[in-house]
């Protein structure tokens, strides 16, 4: 008989995938599609010391074909990779690369200044800079000696 060394963080990874599987197909419907086989371009996000930055791989995907969109805290990216071929008519023998509509969501913290959001797209690699509201960067607070 072997014997197998427990590892609880292994059941923790589980569990907290789970549980974030049920707040994304019930918070975001949409979300849960990704999980469908749809094209689910991979993202960085990243904050810096005055924004947060988003980056998302979408090579072959041009600026018309992508809507951004802010409500309630959510930015939403959504989108188009159209295939370089008609499927009806071409004779495909092997397709590796993914094509399709693609659509993220992410919550964001409130202290950004949603109105001041930039997007930018260049050679395949989508930046949305979102700068973080006057009152969320960092003040010095001097000490004083209490007499």
């Amino acid at each position: 008989m072997a014997i197998v060394k427990w590892d609880p963080f292994k059941d923790l990874l589980s569990i907290q995938e789970r549980i974030n599987k049920i707040f994304e197909e019930n918070a975001y419907p949409e979300a849960a599609v990704q999980n469908r086989g749809e094209f689910v371009p991979p993202v960085d996000v990243f904050e810096k010391e005055n924004e947060i930055v988003l980056l998302m791989d979408i090579p072959g995907v041009s600026e018309e074909d992508i809507e951004i969109q802010v409500n309630d805290g959510v930015l939403s990216i959504k989108g188009e990779k159209k295939a370089p071929f008609e499927k009806e008519n071409d004779n495909c023998y092997r397709m590796e690369r993914q094509f399709g509509k693609f659509s993220r969501m992410f919550s964001l913290p409130n202290y950004l200044d949603f109105t001041n959001i930039k997007a930018s797209l260049k050679d395949g690699l989508l930046k949305i800079s979102i700068p973080k509201s006057e009152q969320a960067k960092a003040k010095v607070i001097k000490v004083t000696k209490d007499e």
